[in-house]
């Protein structure tokens, strides 16, 4: 931790709150995340590379390292931290406003790993749920809630949207715990590194679209039932909405956080050969 200190003290760094900048140094840990992503031999893509210290942990595990940023005042820390490793290759750019078909046709298959900024954990998955065709997967740190979040179970307070929505693409599970005093500076929370990799077809529901538009409608009114959702997420008539919800096997009562993602595809696929896309 000292030497992370001096080497951004040198060049008179100064920590952005609104980047969510918190930065790891313990190269045990580093090691450890790189190890659990999966990195071996793999093309990386990290986002919030901050001072360079996860990056070069998968630098030494990975064929390349793409390492994103949107703050230009880390470019002399990361000029000293990753001096010495060819296959990295920095960039200062923000990765939600990538045009990111250009950029998968140009890099090939690759992996997303990432100690994130708390701020762009939703938007940043939601890309990569819905518009990556390259990606195999993340491992991401995440503040512990929203990993928790993530794993959640039908049932349970934890499960959403979000949830149901990872579940279409891969499994996610809770490889690594951090706590807060690991660091620098502390944040106000304790975080969690959750993997997904990512399986093409894994529910093999008929219409991706019509999944993600049926798990939005679900989740739009948490307290309301599933049939009203459908009846105001859809235009159905209730009788209709009643009679989509019985041939899919559910209990016109249910909500949404009650039903698993394969209830989710069995459904969808019930919507799309009722109403289609």
């Amino acid at each position: 931790m000292e030497n992370l200190r001096e080497v951004l003290g040198k060049y008179g760094f100064r920590f952005k709150k609104q980047l969510g900048q918190n930065f790891l140094s313990d190269a045990n840990l580093l090691r450890s995340i790189a190890e659990s992503a999966g990195a071996e031999g793999k093309t990386v893509v990290e986002i919030g590379c901050g001072a360079g210290t996860l990056t070069r942990a998968l630098a030494g595990r990975a064929e390349r390292v793409f390492a994103f940023d949107v703050d230009v005042n880390l470019r002399p820390v990361l000029a000293e931290t990753l001096a010495g490793l060819e296959n990295v290759e920095v960039i200062f750019r923000d990765f939600l406003r990538l045009d990111l078909r250009a950029f998968e046709a140009e890099i090939g298959e690759y992996l997303v790993v990432a100690n994130l900024p708390y701020y762009i954990t939703t938007p940043l998955v939601g890309r990569l749920l819905d518009e990556s065709e390259k990606c195999l997967g993340f491992s991401v740190m995440v503040q512990e809630e929203v990993a928790e979040r993530f794993c959640a179970r039908e049932g349970t307070p934890e499960y959403g949207a979000i949830t149901a929505a990872i579940a279409l693409k891969g499994e996610a599970r809770i490889v690594k715990r951090v706590p807060r005093t690991m660091f620098f500076p502390r944040p106000n929370v304790d975080s969690a590194v959750v993997r997904v990799d990512f399986e093409r077809g894994r529910l093999g529901v008929k219409s991706e679209e019509m999944y993600k538009r049926t798990v939005r409608c679900a989740f739009s009114g948490r307290r309301k039932t599933l049939e009203n959702n459908l009846v105001n997420g859809f235009s159905l008539s209730r009788e209709r909405a009643k009679a989509i919800l019985e041939r899919s096997g559910i209990d016109e009562k249910a909500r949404g956080e009650t039903l698993s993602p394969e209830r989710f595809a069995r459904l969808s696929d019930v919507l799309y050969d009722e109403i289609g896309n």
